[in-house]
């Protein structure tokens, strides 16, 4: 069997998947740096997942109206380091996020700090 035929489809294939997951990382560049925006709310979902740790909250606006934020911060390695588990936040808990907005509009953040009812529960951090 004539090696060539067998290297070229493996080469072929590994660029697709490399390129898949590095398409997938998107890093801080969707948030405006330049703002801050700090919510409260009441923790729906908790996702120590890779690549990015995500906070769900419902928060209600000045009208009362629910509004469903999503706050994301850094890999769980990072925040492991920092002392973070599966259970550091838990669906019920009362929280206040703070960080920066999305630049569509959307209610995302990416967090730069995290905190209960009696104070920090830690900093995002802004690493990728």
């Amino acid at each position: 069997m004539n090696p060539r035929l067998v290297t070229f489809p493996m080469i072929a294939l590994l660029t697709l998947a490399a390129a898949g997951s590095a398409r997938a990382h998107h890093g801080a560049a969707v948030y405006d740096t330049a703002k801050t925006v700090t919510v409260k709310g009441t923790v729906t979902d908790f996702q120590f997942t890779n690549p990015h740790v995500l906070i769900y909250i419902d928060s209600k606006d000045e009208s009362g109206n629910v509004q469903k934020w999503q706050g994301e911060l850094t890999s769980p390695n990072h925040l492991a380091r920092a002392g973070w588990t599966k259970s550091t936040v838990k669906v019920g808990d009362q929280v206040t996020l703070t960080g920066n907005p999305s630049k569509s509009g959307a209610t995302n953040l990416w967090l730069r700090k995290v905190a209960g009812p009696n104070g920090d529960i830690a900093t995002g951090g802004g690493e990728n």
